[in-house]
């Protein structure tokens, strides 16, 4: 553990106990702790005990105390910098922190026990008060509930009486942690790494879904929400920032200063934040809001912020109109962490960035990377309203939240960055993720049952695509049924109705039923949609004209009795506008005339993939289909020329229509040149090579890729060729699946391409690489490459303080062929000098992409596990076992399960045992089939 700095004393005893007393604004820090301790009269310290109860059936606060607001002092003890010498009592960096809260509550009902929650902090010195009377409880003990409740409980001598004011004040301790969460430290250059003294160091907090309790004694649940009055105790040459802004500040000694922060309105305790930092900032013009963009002073002076910073206030701007609500507060801090686990964080007031996913770094940076920058600005953004103002009333309904910030953030980059055509590719992009993990059994609702979301372990497997990305599209979907207009009005006076509090599902279908007159019943035609979970696939037969529902899973042979509400939109071969036809709620087979054609007509369900379902046809109307997008492609909608290749890859999956039906639908790529449709091939094609890159399917395979991808290789040569790209977004996204496809399917004239590049850069000084192509290229060439290009890369990695040229190389590296190599770049990651510990589940993903690393990986996993395992262990499994698919990989991921203390993965785990059985048998049943097709094709 690191060492407590020696500070001045002045400032310890101000601060080990400190109250708060305002006069005329200003915070009277030196208090010395005795004097100001005996005017409370406080009870005797009372009994420390951690005890081990029985886990109460619902790990949750009772409802007995509510809580108003909160005073917090926090002092966090740091070096900013360590520099030899000078730091010469405390040679290492010191990561410790203290404070004292109070709480201010109401007693709603009488009780002689407080609860709340602490965790891995050291509470003392309890002070129960009455606000009323000014009247102290005595405190006979405290208890520490060593589960996953979290609960310290507070046991006084007499009872609090409801109806009354209350507070309780606490002293604490704490470590700052090394493992980005709660409040941790995080690592930056001001120069090149390999430079003295040039590490730099700031604290952050990331405290959703649970860690508020971790900095701090709170009700650390989402519907407790308070007002915050916060003071931060820092360095004199640091600038803390908080989730509102400053209301006064000064110094203290020599070395430290405090920083006082206006209250905040009432808000969940996951959204409280502070930063302290050296950081530097730029402005974000709004009308109203005063925003800046902080980051480490050197990217800032590169100017990598100026994108973020043009289009913040923007995306502002664009919400307060769409909601007709303004922003509730008079500053919008956005700042850059170096290290962080997830991409944002939506912090009332002080938004949190990753920083490789806000900075742009010209002649660096993807051009593709503005559109990843604006979707991520957008979600956090939207979640000031969705989240911060009102907020779900607890986490088994977290999709309230994030799939409403999902979903209005197409609109918001769509309105600001008109050129991206942002929407439909994202659509494209969630639906088939969500479709993927929804058609497992291990699948959840989006409102899963309260029982199930429970413990912090619990709470956190409910961030997955099923919570954002089905939550969107079934948001689209409703927004498609009642009508954009209904649907927008809606949601307006469902903000403007709960303003500042807690919501469920219910409250939402209200008030979007209101907005359309009371006309649909919502929560009569949602409940299906959100409380079970999965998905219908809908089999139309359109020579008799029947259709029915069922749930579609991968696992065809599991049974369910499962319906939903069903509206299909469709189109004909004659007709492009038909009225939408409801099926029958109750899931039964039923014949409707509409869906009935003669000869050659046929049908196309689902325009626009509105509806969260697939669709199934008859052998007969999927070979019309298949005839048109070979010889008329335009006459199906685009985002359907991709839905048709997902939805009959999916069916084969499950045994619904013959594999060779999903690969014969592929030949129309060959003079396809959209983007969509090879997105959609592009992931679909992902598992085949999963299931068969081990196999003698995988030659002919790569041959009918290669012969596939050529036309729209040839299309974009004369770009590559130039390290150049098309004028607009899409086209370049295109540019990238063609290279990328054609090199990693052996297309000769890419390898030549990929190669030449990379070696001109490595016999040069500058790198004439574009931007966008980088990442490809660099990963082809050091696949095709040895010894000499991986070591160029990796020391291009260690010197590189360039976000995104790092992430690019930091995926390359795991591209080459030689298992060796690999071996040593898995070694990397145990060294954090070497590869941050955010990117270390990353780089092993990477590397089990890579046939030659499926093993390697395997086994360094469960070697490593207690490290590797420290953050995005859920993506981590699910990344390493996503080839499994024969009986003794999955023999030894039933072992992993035993042997190993798996927390917030256990899921994750349990649902790569379903997908590596669904693989053996598919594999099993497909194998030989598949073999022969691409035989087939390939001897044309």
């Amino acid at each position: 553990m690191p060492k407590r700095s020696i500070a001045s004393m002045a400032v310890a005893a101000a601060f080990v106990l400190l109250t708060i007393s305002v006069i005329a604004g200003t915070i009277i820090m030196v208090i010395v702790y005795n004097h100001q301790y005996d005017l409370m009269k406080p009870t005797p310290r009372p009994i420390h005990t951690t005890a081990v109860p029985q886990p109460p059936p619902v790990m949750r606060l009772p409802k007995n105390l509510i809580p108003e607001s909160y005073e917090v002092f926090i002092w966090p003890e740091f070096y900013t910098q360590i520099i030899e010498g000078l730091n010469e009592t405390t040679p290492n960096q010191t990561l410790y922190f203290t404070g004292n809260s109070t709480v201010n509550f109401y007693c709603a009902k009488e009780t002689d026990t407080i609860y709340l929650h602490s965790k891995n902090l050291d509470v003392g010195n309890p002070v129960v008060k009455d606000r009323d009377t000014n009247a102290l409880f005595t405190v006979s003990h405290m208890i520490f509930h060593a589960d996953e409740s979290d609960f310290l409980e507070i046991k006084i001598t007499s009872a609090l009486k409801a109806g009354a004011n209350y507070s309780l004040f606490l002293a604490f301790e704490g470590q700052i942690s090394e493992i980005l969460e709660a409040l941790y430290v995080s690592t930056y250059y001001e120069g090149l790494p390999d430079d003295e003294n040039s590490e730099r160091f700031l604290v952050v907090t990331d405290l959703q879904p649970t860690s508020a309790r971790e900095v701090f004694p709170c009700f650390d649940e989402p519907e407790m929400k308070a007002v915050f009055d916060v003071t931060v105790i820092h360095r004199r040459d640091t600038t803390a920032l908080g989730n509102m802004a400053q209301l006064d500040s000064s110094a203290i000694d020599d070395d430290w200063k405090y920083t006082h922060f206006s209250p905040t309105p009432r808000m969940s305790t996951y959204l409280f934040a502070f930063t302290v930092s050296k950081y530097t900032s730029v402005k974000s013009a709004h009308e109203r809001v005063k925003i800046q963009i902080y980051a480490r002073p050197a990217a800032i002076d590169a100017g990598y912020t100026q994108y973020a910073a043009n289009i913040t206030g923007k995306i502002l701007k664009f919400y307060e109109d769409l909601f007709e609500i303004d922003y509730r507060q008079k500053k919008l801090d956005q700042i850059a962490v170096p290290d962080k686990t997830n991409l944002g964080m939506e912090n009332w007031g002080l938004v949190t960035y990753e920083e490789g996913a806000i900075l742009y770094e010209e002649g660096v940076s993807s051009l593709l990377h503005k559109n990843e920058i604006a979707i991520l600005i957008a979600h956090e953004l939207a979640h000031q309203w969705f989240g911060n103002l009102v907020t779900m009333e607890w986490w088994n309904e977290l999709w309230l939240n994030e799939a409403f910030a999902t979903y209005t953030s197409y609109f918001a980059v769509d309105h600001v960055e008109p050129s991206f055509k942002t929407k439909d590719m994202y659509i494209v992009s969630d639906l088939h993720l969500a479709f993927e993990a929804d058609a497992l059994v291990t699948s959840h609702p989006l409102t899963a049952k309260l029982e199930n979301v429970q413990t912090t372990t619990q709470i956190t497997v409910m961030f997955d695509v099923i919570t954002y990305n089905k939550g969107a599209m079934v948001l689209r979907m409703l927004s498609d049924l009642v009508g954009e207009r209904v649907f927008n009005e809606g949601v307006k006076m469902y903000l403007k109705a709960f303003e500042y509090q807690n919501t469920n599902e219910n409250d939402i279908w209200e008030y979007i039923k209101k907005a359309g007159n009371g006309n649909t019943d919502v929560a009569n035609m949602m409940e299906t949609w959100t409380n079970q979970a999965g998905y219908p696939v809908v089999t139309i037969n359109t020579v008799t004209g029947e259709v029915n529902q069922k749930r579609f899973l991968f696992n065809s042979s599991a049974e369910s009795d499962q319906w939903w509400m069903v509206q299909v939109k469709y189109i004909t071969n004659t007709k492009s506008e038909n009225n939408p036809v409801l099926l029958n709620p109750h899931g039964n087979t039923e014949v409707k005339e509409e869906f009935i054609c003669n000869g050659d007509d046929w049908i196309l369900a689902n325009v626009d993939c509105i509806g969260y379902y697939r669709v199934n046809y008859n052998l007969e109307n999927w070979e019309l289909l298949r005839t048109e997008l070979e010889t008329n492609p335009h006459r199906i909608p685009l985002l359907n020329r991709a839905q048709l290749i997902d939805d009959a890859f999916n069916l084969a999956r499950a045994n619904l229509v013959d594999v060779n039906l999903a690969l014969n639908l592929t030949r129309f790529l060959r003079n396809e040149s959209e983007l969509l449709p090879w997105m959609s091939a592009n992931e679909n094609f992902e598992y085949f090579i999963l299931m068969f890159d081990r196999s003698e399917v995988y030659g002919p395979m790569q041959a009918y890729l290669r012969d596939q991808v050529k036309g729209l290789y040839d299309k974009f040569k004369n770009y590559t060729d130039d390290s150049e790209v098309p004028k607009d977004v899409v086209s370049e996204q295109s540019q990238i699946i063609a290279i990328k496809m054609a090199c990693s399917n052996g297309l000769p004239e890419c390898l030549e391409m990929a190669g030449k590049k990379y070696a001109a850069w490595m016999n040069g000084t500058i790198n004439e690489i574009h931007p966008n192509l980088r990442s490809v290229i660099y990963c082809q060439a050091v696949a095709v490459g040895g010894k000499e290009e991986w070591e160029f890369a990796w020391e291009k990695f260690q010197n590189s303080n360039e976000t995104s040229e790092k992430e690019q190389l930091l995926e390359a590296l795991s591209c080459t062929k030689e298992v060796w190599l690999l071996k040593r770049y898995l070694e990397y990651t145990l060294n954090p000098q070497k590869i941050r510990l955010m990117d270390v589940a990353s780089a092993i993903i990477y590397v089990s992409r890579n046939v030659a690393g499926q093993a390697l990986t395997w086994n360094f996993v469960r070697e490593h596990w207690d490290y590797v395992s420290q953050e995005n262990s859920i993506q981590l499994i699910e990344g390493v076992t996503n080839r499994f698919s024969t009986q003794f990989e999955l023999g030894e991921l039933k072992r992993f399960v035993s042997d190993y203390e798996l927390g917030v993965a256990m899921n994750a785990v349990y649902q790569a045992i379903e997908q590596t059985q669904l693989n053996i048998q598919w594999v099993a049943e497909n194998k030989e089939a598949v073999l022969e097709w691409f035989e087939n094709e390939t001897a044309r």
